[in-house]
């Protein structure tokens, strides 16, 4: 029985074993296909980004060719390009056109003048490449009108070969000769003008540049002409230093400073005094107004108010009978009416000195402004003339604010100002010592 019961135990234990494996194994295959799963949808998503990316890029380089095109296009159609293509294709137009009339006419005369119309072409087109070869490197103008005088010779002499080619062609009329004649002439002139107008218009467009080298070279003419001393001493400094070794700006800063002993430029002596006697100026309007001092009249009725002051009383004028009341001595009288005089008022104790003698005022009086005397101020001109007659001994260690102050007898911030000019003033005459 006991063994029935364990046996049967077992197969329970093993059927129970069994479905956890199961559930187990159910378990793992539904973890890897979620991993499987998971896998293919990032695959996915990388895969359809690429795609996006690629897309994308693809769009951006149709983009910028697009562009590209536009671009060469617009240069390609720039009045500058159009202008010098269009030059070079005449130029070439030219060419054809001339140089077979000139074959024909010296192999005509001979066969051993056929290399001449090509010196002559070939000539003119050098002395042309000349001229824009002397304008690149900058060399004198007498260079350049020496080549354009060889271009215009050598063009002149193939435009009259062509002349009288076209002159004498056969089978044609009178004004047809000389129209061929004057075409031919003309188209050989026109090539080598226009390449010499073609370049000429390029040397002035390179050195023109934009509104900025317009503004920087009025700026450096007007600065030359305004301070010629400081301009000439700068080419001296430029042309005794070593070649490349001073620019222009540290050669102007240079020569500022020597002839007018600062290194902040646009500022002179005479600048720096006028700005010192601005700034005292302002200074002193800055300043409040000091009291002024009360005359002896304005502080004796001031200390005295209780003084009586005579009292003026006016005689009012008699009664005159009007109409026939009048008496006829009245009538008769002329001149004015003596007036009746006026009784003396009575003094009073105080001011008679029977009583005690009143009590002076004490302490600084209050004076009203427009009671005051009006005390003389000294101009900036003036205390700048009396601050260099009493400094003129001193040294430089005594040359301050506060010895300024006490000699002059002026406020702190003058005597400053005073300082600063004074300072100004000596450095400028050591400088030109």
């Amino acid at each position: 029985m006991s063994t029935v019961l364990d046996y049967r135990a077992e197969r329970r234990a093993d059927r129970a074993a069994e479905a956890e494996q199961r559930r187990r194994d159910a378990a793992a295959a539904e973890e890897r296909l979620a991993e499987r799963q998971r896998w293919a949808d990032e695959r996915e998503t990388r895969l359809r980004r690429q795609r996006q990316a690629d897309k994308d890029a693809a769009r951006r380089s149709r983009a910028l060719r697009r562009a590209e095109r536009a671009r060469r296009r617009a240069q390609a159609l720039a009045p500058q390009a159009v202008y010098r293509t269009g030059t070079l294709a005449l130029v070439i137009a030219s060419g054809l056109a001339s140089l077979p009339a000139q074959v024909l006419h010296f192999a005509g005369i001979s066969l051993m003048l056929l290399p001449l119309p090509f010196a002559l072409e070939g000539a003119a087109w050098v002395m042309a490449a000349g001229v824009a070869h002397a304008d690149a490197r900058g060399l004198p103008a007498w260079v350049r009108w020496l080549l354009r005088v060889f271009v215009l010779a050598a063009a002149g002499f193939a435009a009259f070969i062509n002349y009288g080619y076209g002159r004498h062609l056969p089978g044609l009329s009178a004004s047809d000769a000389t129209a061929a004649g004057a075409g031919l002439a003309a188209v050989t002139l026109l090539g080598p003008g226009l390449f010499e107008v073609r370049q000429w218009v390029c040397t002035l467009t390179a050195s023109t540049g934009g509104a900025e080298d317009r503004s920087r070279r009025r700026h450096a003419r007007l600065r030359r002409r305004h301070h010629r001393k400081v301009a000439r001493l700068a080419d001296r400094l430029v042309s005794a230093a070593p070649h490349g070794a001073l620019s222009d700006e540290e050669a102007w800063s240079r020569a500022w400073e020597i002839e007018t002993g600062t290194r902040e430029c646009g500022m002179t002596p005479a600048l720096h005094r006028r700005a010192a006697a601005s700034a005292a100026e302002l200074q002193e309007a800055k300043q409040p107004a000091e009291p002024q001092p009360e005359s002896p009249q304005t502080s004796t009725d001031r200390s005295t108010p209780y003084l009586e002051k005579p009292r003026v009383v006016r005689a009012l004028p008699l009664p005159r009978p009007v109409g026939p009341l009048k008496p006829a001595d009245a009538l008769k009288q002329s001149g004015p009416r003596p007036v009746r005089p006026l009784e003396p008022t009575r003094p009073s104790a105080r001011s008679t000195g029977s009583a005690r003698e009143p009590r002076r005022s004490t302490g600084r009086v209050q004076v009203p402004q427009a009671a005051r005397s009006a005390r003389p101020t000294r101009t900036p001109a003036e205390l700048l003339d009396e601050a260099r007659r009493l400094t003129a001994d001193w040294s430089d260690a005594q040359l301050t604010a506060e010895g300024i102050r006490r000699a002059v007898r002026t406020s702190a911030d003058k005597a400053r100002a005073l300082r600063d000019t004074l300072r100004a003033e000596r450095d400028s005459a050591e400088v030109a010592a």
